[in-house]
């Protein structure tokens, strides 16, 4: 049997909770972290993440990307702090970061501060009027700057986790890496890419993998790949 390694969250980016329940059936205990996201919220994902947290002991990672002005975002993190979760993002403007620890103040609770999307290139910057430069440097800036406002971690591709990592700033924080492809994996809508051992190897403390899971003819099989994926030589980077 593989031991969960809680270096791997799987994204259950499945369209309720009745299916997430049944995808966390099949995975059972090999995997010990998931993450519910925003697409999930109208159908039951704070109910699924509870569950899930309290009745079966899984680590419980909120992607709510959440941005409006601080006292929004301090009341809404003080309420998500009631469910004893682990991890939440928003997005990485100091005023949010630094609200949303108000909020979590007096819990576990972890904050994670969204860099630039993964979905996103220099191009889409472009069109969202993003200054100009190189995506990468903005995505350390942005980083540096969460950090310096109070971010737990912040989440990046994993083209930038090295980068970040170099950062004085991320002495003891957390780097969460979605757009993690097992070799051969279809890109999706991701367009910063690694493979997992890749991403941990630069730097990341946590890769988030949804679709090569959950799409694959046996799930529990793709996640204990992955798993054992992270335990070879290639990932030389220990969990925190």
């Amino acid at each position: 049997m593989t031991q969960p390694d809680d270096r791997l969250i799987v994204a259950l980016d499945v369209p309720d909770a009745l299916s997430g329940f049944a995808l966390a059936d099949t995975l059972g205990d090999s995997v010990g972290f998931y993450k519910i996201g925003l697409g999930m919220l109208t159908g039951g994902g704070l109910a699924l993440a509870n569950e899930l947290k309290q009745d079966r002991g899984k680590r419980i990672f909120l992607d709510m990307k959440l941005f409006d002005i601080g006292a929004t975002i301090e009341a809404a993190v003080r309420g998500i702090a009631r469910f004893e979760l682990d991890f939440l993002t928003v997005h990485g403007d100091p005023h949010v970061v630094r609200a949303a620890r108000e909020g979590a103040a007096g819990s576990d609770l972890r904050i994670l501060a969204v860099t630039i999307l993964t979905s996103l290139d220099r191009a889409d910057l472009d069109a969202g009027l993003i200054r100009p430069g190189d995506l990468r440097e903005i995505v350390s800036e942005r980083a540096a700057r969460a950090f310096e406002a109070g971010a737990h971690g912040v989440i990046a591709s994993p083209q930038e986790a090295a980068m970040i990592r170099a950062l004085p700033e991320s002495d003891g924080r957390l780097i969460v890496t979605p757009g993690v492809r097992p070799a051969g994996s279809a890109l999706g809508d991701q367009k910063r890419v690694a493979t997992p051992a890749q991403a941990v190897a630069d730097g990341a403390d946590h890769i988030v993998v949804g679709r090569p899971i959950w799409q694959a003819a046996d799930p529990r099989a793709a996640a204990e790949g992955i798993i054992a994926e992270l335990a070879s030589p290639q990932a030389q980077r220990p969990n925190r």
